[in-house]
């Protein structure tokens, strides 16, 4: 049971392109795929983003701690649960919109139909040479 599990866990990250292997079985060279997908600017990124997880952690268990023991009006409870069913609302109608112009071909590119009428060539000068209208 100790040895699939690791085995079971490297195949889930080769097959994940996390890792890849290396000339015996048991040893895996995660540090030469990841530092050759993740260049400084990613790295950067990540550092950021994991310090503002952070942060947001440690001012939500301040919040948290120095909010403790005070309560809560019932205009609050009205507001916080109209501020979920509308974000809820909104969050659902706009992927249903997404669905619909998805499905109906909105998102497609658009392309330029020529008609029988008109000619080939629309240059500037056939729009202004009376003759060619």
């Amino acid at each position: 049971m100790s040895r699939t599990v690791p085995r079971r866990l490297v195949g889930v990250l080769e097959q994940l392109g996390a890792m890849t292997r290396t000339g015996k079985e048991d040893r895996t060279s995660a540090e030469a795929t990841t530092s050759a997908r993740m260049g400084l600017g990613s790295w950067i990124i990540v550092i950021v983003l994991v310090g503002l997880l952070v942060a947001a952690g440690v001012f939500g268990y301040f919040g948290w701690a120095q909010g403790g023991g005070t309560d809560m009006p019932a205009s609050g409870y009205v507001a916080m649960a109209l501020g979920v069913i509308l974000s809820l609302a909104v969050g659902f109608g706009l992927m249903a919109l997404l669905f619909y112009s998805s499905r109906k071909g909105y998102d497609e590119p658009p392309v330029y139909i020529v008609s029988e009428n008109e000619p080939e060539n629309d240059s500037l000068e056939s729009r202004t040479d009376p003759e060619r209208r």
